[in-house]
């Protein structure tokens, strides 16, 4: 393994003098990590600035999330969707989200979704075995937020951030922005057409490790799904740009120039709540086809596995999973869920913990990150995400998602790097009895629809 200069050195970073915890990775002073843009407030449209770090509150109101004001997050979006949220910042994880609520329209109080939602951690391993870089908790992810300007935050509210040892940072984005059509409609009759431009919000920051700046987003809909994307941005490693060993790509003039090829393995972690309660269930699908017999077509049989135990899942062709309420229905009757929707991933085989798309463990407050946990679990613990599924019954369910990139350069990465997203979304299946944007007039057909329409 390089020595720790080495590593230091490979990110483009000066040598760590302020150590922390880590197995992995360089070690860096908030102060090599802070950047120097400042920044101006922007609309006052979402958030507050933040002089001290959150305190419970008693909510006041059914509506309101359990956090004081600075630290909430009130959304009501075109349709008539309103989320709510609280936020806070750590310096390993970055931004967390908690308390997470949906309001449909129509609807008299919030629905609870998520209890707690954030990185896990962004794992890095370079093709050449030389280096291997855990950025939350071995690269001081979190001392790296960045300042915004309000041009990278347009038409939103920028946040005072205050980050350990390194003081007030305008670093926390909410806004909202036009995503195109949330659905359309054209009548079988006439020249009717049902249809409807969906404007979203965003939760976002900005985090710099080594030549390397995540984008950490958070995006909520009016139909209620959230999607969870980091973007990778910045700059190639100009200290890699000497991989003639086959594990790299030529993006200087000729053959020449070659950087070194790498992953970015992002992890999340959700702890669910829906309505409240904590006693969610894991539910897998899985679809198999046969060829079609006779004069008729192929078949699709698809079924359905409780998950009761620990689990480290893998995507396979028509899978996916579902995290169920415990106790909430909807009005027609059927459980509240959230399903699964990983975006694409290349599953990474060099490590055990990222073997796997998805791990589904009984919650412990220690268990904090993917790799190179920093949580203080007991010894013998194990210090990653793959060493916790040891066959415990799920009560009470974390879950967590892998999503890898293989990224092999490429010259349209120079200079700056475009931003490469990866990144899941959570659907949810069943949570209203219908589309909760469904016009007035179509309200009626809650399963069966007119065949006029």
């Amino acid at each position: 393994m390089p020595t720790q200069r080495s590593l230091s050195t490979r990110r483009g970073l000066p040598t760590p003098q302020k150590p922390r915890t880590r197995k992995r990775g360089a070690v860096l002073t908030a102060a090599a990590l802070l950047g120097t843009a400042t920044a101006a407030a922007g609309p006052a449209t979402g958030a507050t600035a933040a002089p001290n770090p959150p305190a419970p509150t008693r909510a006041t109101a059914q509506n309101t999330p359990d956090c004081s004001a600075a630290y909430r997050i009130t959304q009501k979006l075109d349709g008539g969707t309103t989320w709510r949220m609280c936020w806070r910042y750590d310096t390993d994880a970055g931004l967390t989200l908690d308390r997470i609520t949906y309001q449909p329209p129509g609807a008299t109080a919030p629905i609870k979704v998520l209890n707690s939602a954030r990185l896990a951690q962004i794992h890095v391993p370079y093709d050449d075995g030389g280096a291997e870089y855990d950025d939350l908790t071995g690269a001081g992810f979190g001392y790296g937020l960045q300042n915004l300007k309000p041009a990278e935050c347009p038409g939103g509210t920028l946040t005072t951030v205050k980050v350990a040892e390194v003081g007030d940072v305008k670093g926390l984005c909410t806004t909202t922005r036009t995503r195109g059509h949330a659905y359309r409609m054209a009548s079988d009759n006439g020249s009717k057409v049902w249809q409807a431009q969906a404007k979203d919000l965003l939760v976002y920051t900005v985090n710099k490790v080594g030549w390397y700046e995540y984008i950490t987003e958070w995006r909520f809909t009016a139909d209620g799904t959230i999607g969870a994307n980091v973007g990778a941005t910045g700059s190639l490693s100009p200290v890699d740009y000497n991989a003639t060993d086959g594990r790299g790509w030529p993006i200087g003039k000729g053959a020449r120039g070659y950087a070194t090829s790498h992953a970015h393995n992002v992890f999340w972690k959700l702890d669910f709540g829906l309505d409240g309660s904590t006693k969610d269930r894991i539910e897998q699908f899985d679809s198999a086809v046969t060829a079609p017999t006779g004069g008729g077509g192929p078949t699709v049989k698809t079924t359905r596995t409780v998950v009761t135990k620990e689990l480290a899942g893998d995507a396979k062709n028509m899978r996916w999973w579902r995290v169920v309420s415990g106790t909430g229905k909807n009005a027609d009757g059927h459980a509240r869920s959230y399903e699964i929707v990983p975006g694409h991933t290349d599953t990474h085989a060099g490590r055990g913990f990222t073997k796997h798309d998805v791990y589904f463990t009984q919650s412990r407050a220690c268990e904090k990150f993917a790799s190179n946990n920093i949580g203080n679990c007991a010894a013998g613990a194990g210090d990653s995400v793959d060493k916790w599924v040891n066959g415990e019954t799920l009560t009470q369910p974390s879950v967590w998602v892998n999503i890898g990139f293989h990224h092999i350069a490429r010259d349209e990465d120079q200079q700056p790097m475009p931003v490469h997203w990866q990144g899941f979304q959570l659907a949810p299946r069943d949570v209203t009895a219908m589309n909760p944007l469904t016009p007035a007039d179509l309200a009626s057909q809650n399963g069966q629809p007119d065949l006029g329409s």
